[in-house]
């Protein structure tokens, strides 16, 4: 993926909402969106937006793209996998992690180790690692992407809900079908890995649906206006701080973490991202180790792409874990540049910055 990216979009241009009391409907391509507080612009307290025409699902389909990226590739309709990574200091580079449609990042202890999860969909890397335990949270995300989950383990909290079927999961405990391998030269527990092979054929044998349901991001692909640079940090503490340098020319965000380019190491090229989410939502420490972050409901968010902040709101329904993780503003439901999608999980205060270059 990375410097493969050549689709560039515009943004929609639209007012900045006042997240508050929201609730969403959608009616084909129809959203209404009621609040309990006035725009910023306006102090009408209901807006009723009808979205541009974008690719459906079957439209998606046809045109051979990817749900989530946009991009056009032979396996557009593969149910996707959502691989758990680890994010500690010793393991890195990862490897893989370029190839995959879209990452999330969200921390496993409140203020401290993130982790990720890579969700493939497109290519299919012949190493994918240093793959980690499963976490509640990230399980209840790969759900609204109609993912197969991929882990090494996990919590009691996360095996709980694996055990009673929320999710297709491959458990390189069991290691079905040889779908893991424990790397030489690397100590235990950092030496897991998989590949896109290996883990749809045990997919296949375990019986599992291998054709996506994942209904998809939309997706722009209007030339970018923007001609400065930019940067993004995002405050995670120490080791795990992250900032995006964005590019445009590229119209790309380069990766940094712990102040250093984040290279794949599978192709030894800087990890490029399309767009970047800021999600924020709260999270608190259960049993004094692990984190449990509030990924359903609704919650502020901004969204970086073609060089540019879009002030939004994330929602997921609390009622149906398998739900799709939105991303809305007041024009309605974002649309993505085509290309690689990080989504950051950051809690409400947390510092993030953008800022143009002169």
């Amino acid at each position: 993926m990375g410097s493969k990216f050549l689709k560039i979009s515009l943004i929609s241009a639209g007012a900045v909402f006042a997240v508050g009391a929201f609730f969403v409907t959608q009616s084909g391509r129809s959203f209404k969106i009621e609040s309990n507080q006035g725009s910023l612009v306006n102090n009408t307290s209901t807006v009723s937006i009808a979205s541009t025409p974008q690719a459906e699902p079957q439209e998606k389909t046809a045109n051979n793209l990817s749900p989530i990226s946009g991009l056009s590739c032979p396996n557009y309709n593969r149910r996707p996998v959502a691989v758990m990574l680890a994010g500690d200091v010793i393991v890195r580079p990862l490897s893989g992690i370029s190839f995959a449609d879209l990452v999330v990042e969200m921390p496993v202890i409140t203020d401290s180790i993130t982790r990720l999860m890579a969700v493939y969909v497109c290519s299919d890397p012949e190493e994918i690692g240093s793959i980690r335990s499963a976490r509640h949270d990230f399980i209840t995300l790969a759900q609204g992407f109609d993912a197969i989950y991929s882990h090494w383990g996990g919590s009691h909290f996360a095996l709980d809900k694996l055990n009673k079927g929320a999710i297709d999961n491959i458990d390189a405990l069991t290691n079905p079908y040889q779908a893991y391998w424990r790397k030489d030269g690397i100590l235990p527990p950092h030496n897991g890995f998989s590949s896109m092979e290996r883990l749809s054929r045990a997919a296949g044998k375990l019986g599992y649906r291998l054709e996506n349901q994942f209904e998809g991001y939309l997706h722009d692909d209007s030339a970018s206006s923007q001609t400065k640079d930019g940067v993004l940090e995002i405050g995670f503490p120490g080791p795990y701080k992250v900032k995006y340098r964005y590019n445009a020319k590229t119209n790309s965000y380069l990766r940094f973490r712990g102040g250093t380019p984040e290279i794949d190491k599978l192709i030894g090229r800087q990890v490029e991202a399309k767009n970047v989410v800021v999600m924020r939502a709260e999270s608190r420490q259960i049993e004094g180790q692990y984190n449990d972050v509030a990924v359903e409901g609704r919650g502020k968010a901004a969204i970086y792409k073609n060089g540019e902040e879009i002030v939004g709101y994330w929602e997921k329904d609390k009622s149906d874990p398998k739900s799709k993780l939105y991303f809305f503003n007041s024009d309605g439901e974002i649309k993505f540049t085509s290309g690689q999608i990080w989504i950051e999980v950051v809690e409400p205060g947390q510092e993030v910055k953008w800022e143009t270059q002169p």
